[in-house]
């Protein structure tokens, strides 16, 4: 039987981590694979994987003739998310947006072109072509090969993204179809507080901050009961990896953030969706300037140095 991926060994890890925050589980909780499995909807050998990696974390550990158990409390793992290995795909689809925003590719590129530069298979370029025409990053030539194309100019696809965002995101609020979960509501608020509570702010990874950032307006996507709405913040949350990750090294505006995340979430619990819609725009509008403001200063000093 075939190995579980990376990216499916870590996915259902957080899975297996929600079922034992939602069940609130303490140390010595006995964790059987099949009645995982059995909840996920899945063979044993994928769910045995999970488990080992948690054990590797030492969120769980293996014991002789029981199997899995629990050694850390569920209120001590609100903060843990195990980060998903990045996909072959994902990697060549950041490496392209990242080289294109650098300077370092052409306008137009041929399939010939990219696997030579970057020693990806054909499949792997196929599918990360694909997603970037969906993203509306490039365009298929009518003869053979990939234009980029303007939405990656830095600034402007940053000024577009956020006008973008700015129309789409307060309105998941004010939908007929918005549904909440008061338990992934408590999540993001613990994650929220761990990031403003942290001792050494400046030693948190950006990686993480980020993730936190973008699961958050992805939760509320989801809550919006409407596909097209998370696709397209998932198709944001995309674009703004690369456009945006050199920002969270900003830490004062890290906590601005989180405030105004926190404030959010305040305003679903209690109802005034209308109060979430207000606060979501003033947040956008805040981490636009922001954002604007850090990419200008990075050309600035880019063209000063050529």
């Amino acid at each position: 039987m075939a190995r579980p991926s990376g990216q499916t060994q870590h996915r259902l890890a957080n899975q297996i981590l929600n079922l034992i925050r939602d069940a609130k589980f303490e140390p010595g909780h006995r964790l059987r694979e099949q009645h995982l499995a059995d909840l996920l909807g899945l063979s044993r050998t994928p769910v045995r994987s999970a488990l080992a990696l948690l054990s590797s974390l030492g969120i769980v550990e293996a014991r002789k003739n029981i199997g899995f158990v629990l050694v850390k409390p569920f209120d001590a793992l609100q903060r843990v998310e195990i980060e998903i290995p990045a996909s072959a795909d994902q990697r060549l689809y950041e490496t392209l947006i990242r080289d294109r925003l650098a300077g370092s590719l052409p306008d137009s590129l041929t399939q010939t072109d990219i696997a030579q530069r970057y020693g990806v298979d054909r499949v792997v370029m196929l599918r990360t072509l694909m997603r970037l025409a969906e993203d509306g990053l490039v365009a298929r030539n009518k003869g053979h090969g990939w234009t980029f194309l303007p939405t990656l100019d830095s600034k402007l696809a940053l000024h577009s993204s956020y006008e973008f965002r700015s129309t789409i995101e307060p309105a998941i609020f004010l939908l007929s179809t918005f549904k909440s979960d008061p338990a992934l509501l408590d999540r993001a608020r613990m994650q929220h507080m761990y990031l403003l509570s942290h001792p050494d702010v400046d030693a948190l990874d950006a990686a993480v901050i980020f993730d936190t950032d973008a699961s958050f307006h992805e939760m509320f996507a989801e809550f919006s009961g409407n596909a097209f709405f998370l696709q397209a913040v998932q198709q944001q949350n995309r674009l703004r990896r690369t456009l945006e990750f050199g920002g969270y090294h900003n830490r004062r505006r890290m906590r601005d953030w989180c405030k105004e995340h926190l404030s959010i979430i305040d305003a679903v619990v209690i109802g005034d969706l209308d109060r979430a819609s207000e606060v979501m725009r003033t947040h956008l509008q805040n981490a636009s300037e922001t954002m604007l403001a850090i990419r200008g200063i990075s050309e600035t000093r880019t063209s000063r140095n050529r």
